[in-house]
């Protein structure tokens, strides 16, 4: 049985993408991917946000979804004159 919760995924994301989550952890966490369509694209969206701030990934390899939340973020940083 998998009783992780979404919650749960967000808190656990950079572990489980780092491999430090104990095997039953990861277990449990990889088991809840292809049954919840949203935390597998979230997932796979920090997964993405981690490849281009290490440089790995451009703009090209974003999902859509990323891209545009990227680029949104970025606008509303507020830009000081020269």
């Amino acid at each position: 049985m998998n009783d992780i919760r979404c919650a749960e995924i967000v808190e656990l994301v950079t572990d489980f993408l780092d491999g430090s989550l104990d095997e039953p952890a990861g277990r449990r966490f990889a088991d809840h991917l292809p049954g919840c369509r949203g935390c597998e694209r979230y997932v796979e969206q920090v997964r993405q946000i981690r490849r281009l701030l290490r440089g790995q990934a451009t703009h090209r390899t974003l999902l859509p979804a990323t891209r545009a939340a990227l680029l949104g973020a970025a606008l509303l940083v507020p830009v000081s004159p020269p």
